[in-house]
C-alpha cells in the first residue's frame, strides 16, 4: 500500500490499525452485556450462577451511588496511587522496548527488517510467559510474588544492557527476552491486583482509568532517556528503566504490606465500628466495608 493516497506504507499501518481499533469499539458498545443479567448468552441456570458467584467475590462491597462521600474514597484510596506506581515502571520498560530493541539487535549484523523479524521471538515468548503466570497465579489466588519474579527477571535484563561492553552480543539478545518477559509478567499482573482490591463498579472503573492514565506516564520518561548520543550503550536510558523498575518492585511490596496489615485489622475487628453506619452508607462502602478481605 506504499504510496497510495500519497501515504507511506508505514502510515497506513498506523491508519489500519487506528481504524480495525475504532470499529471494534463502536461494535463492543452494543454487543458487549452491561451486566451478567442482562447477558442474553447465558441460561436461566448460568446467570444465576455468576451472579451468586459476584455476590459471594464482592462480600457486600458494593458502591453503586457517586456522591461527595463516595469519591472521597475513591481519589484519596492509597490502594489507587500505590497502584499507579506500580503500572509506572512497566509503562516505561514496554515503551523502551520499542526504542531499544532495534538498535540491539542491529548490532547482530541485520538489516532493519530482519532486526523486526528476529523481534517477534521476543515477544512470543513474553506472551507465553504472561499466560502461564496469569493462570497459575489465579489457580494459586496470589499475586505479590508474581509480580516479583518479573521484576527480578527483568532486572538480570536490565543488568545485562547497562553491562553491554563486557558481554557478547548474544547475551545481549538474551537479555532483551528477560527485560520484555519479565515486564510481560508484572505489568498486568500489577493492574489486575489493584482492581481486585477495588469494591464497587464506580470505584474499579475509576480505579482502573486512573492506573492506567497516569501510569503510562512511565511513556514519557521512555521517550526522553534514550539520548541518541549515548547509543547504543544508553547508559541513562537503561540505568533510570532498572530504577523505575524497582520502583514498581517496592510499590507492589508497600501494596502487599499494606494489604496485609488490613485484613489483619478487620479479623481482629478493627473496622467493626462501620457497621454502625446508617444502612445507606454501609451499602456504599465499596472495600472499606468490614467484611471486605484484599487479596495479595
Amino acid at each position: 500500500m506504499d504510496g497510495i493516497g500519497g501515504y507511506g506504507g508505514w502510515r497506513w499501518i498506523f491508519i489500519i490499525e487506528g481504524l480495525a481499533t475504532i470499529v471494534i469499539a463502536v461494535a463492543g458498545k452494543f454487543l458487549l452485556p452491561d451486566w451478567p443479567e442482562t447477558a442474553k448468552f447465558l441460561t436461566p441456570e448460568e446467570r444465576e450462577l455468576v451472579i451468586h458467584r459476584t455476590d459471594e467475590d464482592i462480600a457486600g462491597a458494593t458502591l453503586d451511588h457517586l456522591d461527595a462521600e463516595s469519591a472521597r474514597r475513591i481519589f484519596f484510596d492509597w490502594k489507587i496511587w500505590t497502584g499507579i506506581v506500580m503500572y509506572l515502571g512497566g509503562a516505561n520498560t514496554g515503551y523502551s522496548g520499542a526504542l531499544f530493541n532495534p538498535t540491539i539487535l542491529k548490532q547482530l549484523g541485520w538489516t532493519s527488517v530482519k532486526a523486526q523479524v528476529y523481534s517477534i521471538p521476543i515477544y512470543a515468548v513474553a506472551a507465553v510467559a504472561n499466560v502461564i503466570t496469569g493462570f497459575t497465579s489465579d489457580y494459586l489466588h496470589h499475586r505479590y510474588a508474581f509480580c516479583m519474579m518479573g521484576v527480578c527477571i527483568a532486572t538480570v535484563g536490565w543488568a545485562l544492557l547497562l553491562a553491554q561492553r563486557s558481554v557478547p552480543v548474544a547475551a545481549r539478545y538474551a537479555a532483551l527476552y528477560l527485560v520484555t518477559m519479565g515486564n510481560f509478567i508484572t505489568s498486568p499482573l500489577t493492574l489486575v491486583w489493584m482492581n481486585n482490591n477495588l469494591g464497587g463498579h464506580y470505584k474499579r472503573g475509576i480505579g482502573a482509568a486512573m492506573q492506567i492514565a497516569l501510569g503510562n506516564l512511565g511513556g514519557i520518561t521512555a521517550s526522553n532517556i534514550y539520548i541518541t548520543k549515548q547509543a547504543p550503550t544508553f547508559p541513562v536510558g537503561f540505568g533510570t528503566s532498572l530504577a523505575l523498575q524497582w520502583l514498581t518492585g517496592l510499590a507492589c511490596t508497600v501494596f502487599f504490606v499494606g494489604l496485609v496489615l488490613e485484613n489483619r485489622k478487620r479479623e481482629r475487628g478493627g473496622r467493626d465500628h462501620r457497621y454502625n453506619l446508617a444502612k445507606d452508607e454501609l451499602d456504599n462502602l465499596g472495600d472499606d466495608h468490614p467484611n471486605f478481605r484484599f487479596v495479595y
